[in-house]
């Protein structure tokens, strides 16, 4: 009797999981990045809630983390 066991196959290669984690943790980053700039007393605004990390820098790493992850969605790892 033959043992003809097959390897399972994964959909995508390491290469691709290592890059799909990195863009995972970009976008952690730029959602880490968008959080505080509250006030303790809603009677008081807070001009913080406005700063360039904010309205800028934290949504742009987000995308940017979003494009990473879809590249690793796409990239084919047999070429």
């Amino acid at each position: 009797m033959k043992n003809n066991e097959q390897k399972p196959e994964f959909l995508f290669d390491k290469i691709n999981y290592k890059i799909l984690l990195i863009g995972i943790g970009v976008i952690a980053l730029g959602f880490i990045l968008m959080a505080g700039g509250g006030s303790d007393d809603p009677n008081v605004f807070n001009e913080d809630i406005f700063n360039f990390r904010r309205i800028r820098l934290a949504p742009t790493t987000v995308l940017i983390g979003f494009g990473i992850t879809i590249y690793a969605i796409l990239k084919n790892p047999k070429k």
